[in-house]
């Protein structure tokens, strides 16, 4: 009866324990309930949008105007710079002057479009579909930055839990030391200051845990910001590394830098600069333009001079139609393009010369990975010897421990090597399966690694 419920209680422990989640499924969470890639997105809509104000651009201005007024036509001849909107009547010009008051209407419909500007519209809508272009590649890199981040913290969690195991173990071994001091002490074989030592390695042991448990908590935490899972249920899939470490050609894939998300934002920078360059050569070219107007109006004078009654001036009694085309150039508009394209011909040089750099910074991340990953190959071939030593050390300590043959002190650098040695295989497996993805995310290779697992 006892081993059944113990058999029970362990089946209970089971079933309320989350199932793992697997790195591509977290990757796919991320994917779709990042704040910051929902952002990114929304800013790409803007960009649309801004896009398709600029390619509306071309169409003409076709403005319709009525007005009816009362007022007086005392007019002298002169001319005058125009300066807006200026209250005047057009008529003749009376020998004396007349105040008497007049009614008028005038019904206006004017077209003004710039039919023709040598190629300045397209060089804006290029501009504009480069706008576009750029928000995209960014919103790409921000999401390849933000799987290489999840990526880092579900590695992280691994290793922590892993951790974890190992001061778990190393509670149970210290407690088993504890047990077999105490049953020595009580016989008189060993001091009772053997019992306080072990119990003070106990304590400590137990902090670690509890610490440890603290971190592995911090990062759930982070990867459920990303992610929208609860941060209980983000509990890795433990046989990633050890898949990984069975993969020996998982690190020999094909690197593809130059189509990287981080140089494509960098390209595409460099790209928009150069469309804006273009812009502003044609930005200060000549216009040739389509004027068109249609109007009507009526006035309470008529032909002879006569003013009327008021009412008689509100309504249509002449109509008149202009169409001409036009053509527009500002002289000093040459002084102005020069200039401004000095200013972006810098702007492009900068963004080739970030292209560069990003390019150069890249390549020696490359190389970095490959140091690591030839580190991590070594550490890991050699660990099981340490390990095996290690532990092996510690048992043949114990046994001599129990039978009288040495001291607490000795058992307890044994202890300790262990520990060491353990904690060195835990970060030789970490150590390994970062290298092995800090190179794929350098090389732009994250999922031909992903494929490799489950």
């Amino acid at each position: 009866m006892f081993i059944w419920l113990l058999l029970l209680a362990a089946i209970n422990t089971y079933a309320q324990q989350p199932p793992p989640v697997t790195l591509k499924e977290l990757l796919n969470k991320v994917d779709q309930k990042a704040p910051q890639l929902l952002t990114d997105s929304a800013a790409i809509l803007i960009r649309l949008a801004q896009a398709t104000e600029v390619h509306n651009n071309w169409l003409p201005n076709l403005k319709l105007n009525y007005q009816a007024d009362i007022g007086t036509s005392n007019n002298t001849t002169g001319p005058y710079f125009g300066f807006g909107i200026i209250p005047s009547s057009s008529g003749g010009i009376h020998n004396t002057s007349v105040t008497t008051a007049l009614s008028d209407n005038l019904g206006i419909a004017a077209l003004d479009w710039e039919v023709y500007n040598f190629g300045k519209y397209a060089a804006q809508n290029r501009v504009a579909n480069s706008d576009v272009t750029v928000e995209q590649n960014q919103y790409a890199e921000s999401k390849y930055d933000l799987r290489a981040f999840t990526i880092g913290n579900y590695l992280q969690l691994l290793r922590l839990q892993d951790f974890m195991g190992i001061q778990y173990r190393d509670i149970q071994r210290t407690q088993e030391i504890l047990r077999s001091i105490m049953s020595l002490a009580k016989s008189g074989v060993r001091p009772g200051v053997d019992t306080s030592i072990a119990q003070a390695e106990l304590s400590k042991a137990r902090l670690n845990y509890i610490e440890v448990n603290n971190q592995l908590k911090q990062v759930q935490l982070q990867l459920s910001a990303v992610s929208g899972y609860p941060y209980q249920s983000i509990v890795p899939d433990t046989t990633v590394e050890m898949t990984l470490i069975g993969q020996p050609a998982a690190y020999l894939f094909p690197a593809d830098t130059s189509n990287h998300p981080l140089i494509n934002f960098y390209k595409s920078l460099y790209q928009n600069s150069l469309e804006r360059e273009n812009l502003v050569k044609k930005l200060y070219n000549p216009t040739i333009s389509l004027e068109a107007a249609a109007w009507d109006r009526g006035s309470s004078v008529d032909a002879n001079g006569q003013y009327n009654s008021l009412s008689s001036g509100y309504g249509f009694q002449r109509g008149n139609y202009l169409v001409g085309v036009g053509i527009s150039y500002n002289l000093f508009d040459l002084k102005r393009r020069q200039l401004k394209l000095r200013t972006q011909k810098a702007g492009s040089d900068y963004a080739y010369k970030k292209l560069q750099e990003q390019q150069q910074l890249l390549n020696i991340s490359a190389s970095q990975a490959d140091v690591e990953m030839e580190t991590a190959l070594n550490r890991l071939k050699e660990i099981p010897n340490q390990l095996k030593a290690a532990n092996d050390g510690y048992r043949q300590k114990l046994s001599l421990y129990r039978n009288g043959l040495t001291d607490i002190v000795e058992l307890d650098a044994a202890l300790n090597i262990l520990y060491r040695a353990e904690t060195d295989y835990m970060q030789a497996k970490y150590d390994y399966s970062n290298a092995l993805f800090q190179k794929a995310i350098t090389e732009n290779q994250v999922n031909s690694i992903l494929n490799l697992l489950k």
